[in-house]
């Protein structure tokens, strides 16, 4: 029996069912980073899922079986490896993950370009300031946002200085300094690069709209251990319409309304039992298809 049918329907389940359920879940807004894990986890699963069945759907008549079929395949080994199957095998997984190392790769060279060229404008217009551990700008509409990367620089306009209290701009700052220290740049053109490659997948389309969301979610859990939910509330207020450039990121933006409620209304944290099946499950999840292929047999 031609596995395929199996990896499809796999597949489907994790780009159609899976995003339902996590966006129907109360526990990802309790824990913002591992819901992200659990997001890419599903997104390599479901890629893996669809190289296993271009593989299989290739080779209709082959009489391997299990892991030993689709490793030796993919790396054109063993005996009925040879010809169209050879050629075939690589392709099926290196194609792939082509297409989203080129995308990934794309987006990053975009931002840090745009980046770069923001960070000249602030050598010549910006000040730094040692009491903010960041440099500010004139302009007189409240704004705030980091240039991650190598030299990585937090910015705040002197509309927010002069609006905002020494707490609160310390809420902002701190949250600015967990998207650089989180590298969440990274995560957040994989995450584009993943919805660049599959634009018509529900999978893909969910994760870059949730991923941008829960990494802000971790960024205001970082400012909240140093800073009151009212002040870090006030300043997401004063901020939401600050606008930040490209491949920058802000306190403000469209997720403000949502994280406000958030903040202004503490959740529980989720509970180790629950951390820990659902980190195991984003564990197991890219290694589904590789055990499902060990329980199908071929032919």
């Amino acid at each position: 029996m031609n596995a395929a049918p199996a990896f499809l329907g796999y597949a489907a389940a994790v780009a159609v069912v899976a995003p339902r359920v996590l966006l129907r879940s109360a526990w990802p807004q309790r824990a913002p980073l591992l819901a992200v894990a659990v997001w890419f986890a599903l997104a390599a699963s479901f890629s893996l899922c669809l190289s296993l069945a271009a593989l299989h759907l290739a080779t209709p008549g082959a009489h391997l079986h299990g892991v030993l079929y689709s490793c030796g395949a993919a790396l054109g080994l063993g005996p009925s490896a040879g010809g169209a199957l050879s050629a075939l095998g690589p392709a099926a997984f290196v194609v792939p993950a082509a297409a989203h190392l080129t995308a990934f790769a794309l987006h990053t060279v975009r931002a840090y370009t745009a980046r770069a060229r923001h960070r000249e404008v602030l050598d010549k217009v910006g000040r730094p300031s040692a009491r903010l551990r960041a440099t500010v700008v004139e302009h007189a509409e409240p704004a705030a946002y980091c240039l991650p990367g190598r030299r990585a620089r937090i910015v705040v306009s002197s509309g927010a200085v002069d609006a905002l209290t020494r707490d609160e701009l310390g809420a902002v700052v701190e949250h600015e300094r967990a998207h650089i220290d989180g590298r969440h740049h990274l995560v957040l053109a994989a995450a584009h690069a993943f919805a660049r490659v599959l634009p018509g997948v529900p999978l893909a389309r969910h994760l870059r709209e949730q991923v941008p969301l829960l990494l802000e979610m971790a960024a205001d859990d970082r400012a909240l251990r140093r800073s009151p939910h009212h002040a870090l509330a006030t300043a997401m207020f004063t901020l939401a319409a600050g606008r930040a450039p490209r491949g920058a990121l802000a306190v403000g933006g469209e997720s403000v309304v949502i994280r406000l409620k958030r903040v202004l209304v503490p959740q529980r944290g989720v509970r180790p039992a629950l951390r820990c099946t659902v980190g195991t499950g984003a564990l197991l999840a890219p290694l589904l298809p590789v055990l499902l292929t060990c329980h199908a047999g071929l032919g």
